[in-house]
């Protein structure tokens, strides 16, 4: 079955340099993609309501929304749409995620041009995408009924306990009274805690913490 004529992608990302590389590597693949971009998700949002649109490519941490209200604003208001994500989160923790909230496939920022294109060829074809990764993990799931182990395993009680008041928007002060602790000591707990969970930001923290429930 041949590939649709001129479909509507639009892609959503708060960094304008990773929307250029993505709408570039589009481009180059479907030459007539009729191609729109937003860099929240209440602009998405707007778009969703005006435009008829075939695939959603979409990072998770953007600003005014969380994926999973996304994903299910999609579903409510466009049911056959395609959803991507498109995510520099380690993979093999978060993308099952993803899918069971309901995309349709996970793509890593870090993917090779030709690992992209094989991805939006299999989304834009059957809305379907996984890494042989990921589709691993899925196999075994599926066999012995688990899963890779949270990344909040790997934190201290103490961590943890900063980490769920960094997510409500405590100032690293405030967190230091609070636990009497000094000031540098939060923030070592802090720099720790980011990069055993592999992220940059205190968005990134509220959509894991979600995401795992914590």
């Amino acid at each position: 079955m041949g590939l649709k004529v001129n479909v509507r992608i639009i892609v959503a990302d708060d960094h304008g340099i990773v929307r250029m590389g993505l709408i570039q590597t589009i481009k180059r693949l479907r030459p007539d993609a009729v191609i729109s971009e937003v860099e929240d998700f209440k602009s998405l949002y707007k778009v969703i309501l005006k435009e008829e649109l075939d695939l959603a490519i979409m990072d998770v941490n953007m600003p005014n929304g969380s994926v999973q209200e996304a994903i299910d604003y999609i579903k409510m208001h466009q049911p056959d749409l395609k959803i991507l994500i498109f995510s520099s989160q380690d993979e093999e923790l978060y993308a099952m995620r993803y899918l069971k909230m309901g995309a349709g496939g996970y793509l890593s920022k870090q993917s090779s041009n030709a690992v992209i294109e094989a991805a939006l060829t299999a989304m834009l074809s059957t809305g379907r995408y996984a890494s042989d990764n990921v589709k691993e993990a899925m196999f075994l799931e599926s066999i012995n009924g688990t899963t890779k182990n949270s990344p909040f395993e790997a934190l201290s009680d103490r961590e943890l306990q900063i980490a769920n008041k960094l997510a409500e928007g405590l100032p690293l002060k405030e967190i230091s009274n609070q636990l009497n602790l000094h000031s540098s000591t939060i923030s070592t707990y802090k720099n720790r805690l980011f990069e055993k969970l592999k992220i940059r930001s205190i968005p990134e923290l509220v959509e894991i913490l979600r995401l795992y429930n914590q």
